[in-house]
């Protein structure tokens, strides 16, 4: 068991309430409608749950990326877009701004967060996914302005969210690449900014997932996020940022799979079959078992990655790697499992496991697949790099 202080103790208890709570009793609405919860944003901000992250000295509370875990866990077993909206005011794009960020970005940054506002980190384009690096976005300086052209998909947030975080390549006036930069841009204060499109998804219903490109849009060098080894090698600094969010990710997956779970435990005491509750068969003990036990490892990964961050960093790459992979798998096993314990009831969209198993699935994609963290892990434990293409076959390719 992980040793929590007395204080996250007690965090942990008032997100509980708030979750169980009204939290709760919009989860089902907020799935059907797929309208964003701007209610359960105001009891956040209500309760002191976004911008947990956030240094005092720009209106935060200073604490830890696992104090921002144990809230995200909670919401998530109720609500797991209102999770999400925890994930993403503590962890991700505005981790990036705060590490890396100039005084101003950093006041802009939290001054929307601590507001309400969700940041949407943009990086994914149609035909760059997990092969970031071949993004087409791109940023050329035309004397005191940078001009961004290019699409971005699967935009969490996008329609919803204000301040957006934008990677692209960099080109000086000369045209030559300078490295890929994140510019900071404000949804209808920027021009050229555009929400195209919105996906149907499958789960995750009330959170947005949108297209977005750019015209000719306009940015001083300002908005240029510059980490401190510059725009050579700063997109990876950058991108340590979303070892956060994986953390953030791996927590609400973990966060449903516990709700799923804790339903159809009770439901295996309710329901009765042959004259006896259903849990009195050892089939539905050894599903319930197995269940407990992937939860037990699921949050003992998770709760360690958090905990490995430093003082003003982020935590551990293979670790968070481990913990998003392990859990987001584990967590689809699980809400599965309660399903099928809740037999016919459970395939109903009446039942709440039936939007959970939903929600659940988009945890092995989003945020980095399963197949690419896996190379992440290996990469982390054989120290060196793993490219996912050759020399030969690239130049094979291009012939």
């Amino acid at each position: 068991m992980f040793a929590l202080t007395p204080e996250q103790l007690k965090l942990q208890a008032r997100a509980r309430e708030l979750a169980q709570g009204p939290v709760r009793g919009r989860a089902a609405e907020v799935d059907r409608t797929e309208q964003y919860p701007w209610d359960n944003v105001d009891r956040l901000k209500d309760g002191g749950f976004v911008g947990m992250t956030i240094p005092t000295e720009y209106g935060g509370q200073g604490l830890s990326y696992l104090d921002a875990v144990l809230v995200t866990e909670q919401m998530s077993q109720a609500c797991s877009v209102t999770g999400r909206v925890v994930v993403e005011t503590n962890m991700g794009a505005i981790s990036a701004v705060m590490a890396y960020g100039s005084h101003e970005q950093k006041q802009l940054a939290a001054g929307m967060v601590l507001d309400g506002d969700k940041p949407a980190i943009c990086i994914t384009e149609p035909g760059a996914g997990s092969s970031a690096t071949e993004m087409t976005t791109r940023a050329d300086r035309r004397g005191n302005r940078y001009v961004i052209n290019g699409a971005k998909h699967w935009i969490t947030g996008g329609g919803v969210s204000r301040l957006h975080l934008i990677f692209a390549r960099v080109f000086d006036e000369k045209g030559e690449e300078e490295g890929i930069g994140g510019f900071l841009a404000i949804r209808d204060e920027t021009e050229g900014l555009k929400i195209v499109s919105r996906e149907p998804t499958m789960g995750l219903r009330g959170i947005p997932e949108a297209e977005i490109t750019f015209e000719d849009m306009e940015v001083p060098p300002s908005a240029l996020v510059m980490p401190p080894r510059g725009l050579k090698k700063g997109f990876a600094d950058l991108m340590n940022a979303y070892n956060s969010q994986r953390v953030g990710a791996a927590t609400v997956a973990l966060g449903i799979a516990q709700g799923a779970y804790e339903l159809a435990l009770d439901w295996s005491e309710t329901r009765e079959q042959f004259g006896r509750p259903i849990n009195e068969f050892q089939g539905i003990q050894w599903k319930l078992a197995d269940m407990s036990i992937k939860l037990a490892a699921s949050q003992a990964l998770v709760y360690k990655a958090a905990a490995s961050a430093p003082p003003g960093g982020f935590p551990d790459m293979v670790m968070a790697a481990q913990a998003k992979v392990f859990t987001s798998e584990s967590a689809i096993e699980v809400a599965n499992q309660a399903l099928q314990i809740f037999g016919a009831r459970g395939y109903s969209r009446n039942n709440p496991v039936e939007r959970m198993v939903r929600d659940v699935r988009m945890f092995t994609i989003g945020g980095g697949t399963a197949e690419i963290l896996r190379t992440v892990v290996a990469g982390g434990i054989l120290k060196k790099k793993l490219p996912q293409s050759r020399d030969g076959y690239v130049k094979k390719a291009a012939e």
